[in-house]
């Protein structure tokens, strides 16, 4: 009985360590990788333009039309009638 108290103390002090090692280490990764919050560009004098590109022609709104049944239909005797077709040759 004691021995088995012992292997669950022991057991339990390695996971803490584990806990404790990963909670310490993970903050240090997430400020290694962790991107800059706010971009900023300065293009100092320079004078920039533009125009808003679109495409030519008209946009189109499709109307999706309903749900539709299956043309595919499940053959219910289709053994059956394998069986059939093979005894005719």
């Amino acid at each position: 009985m004691e021995k088995a108290i012992s292997k669950f103390i022991a057991q339990t002090l390695v996971f803490a360590a584990l806990i404790a090692g990963i909670a310490l280490w993970a903050p240090a990764v997430q400020a290694q990788g962790a991107p800059p919050s706010e971009t900023t560009y300065d293009f100092e004098d320079d004078l920039v333009t533009g125009d808003l590109v679109r495409p030519d022609g008209e946009q189109l709104i499709v109307r999706r039309r309903g749900r539709r049944a299956s043309l595919i239909q499940i053959r219910e005797h289709f053994i059956p009638e394998m069986l059939k077709s093979v005894e005719d040759l």
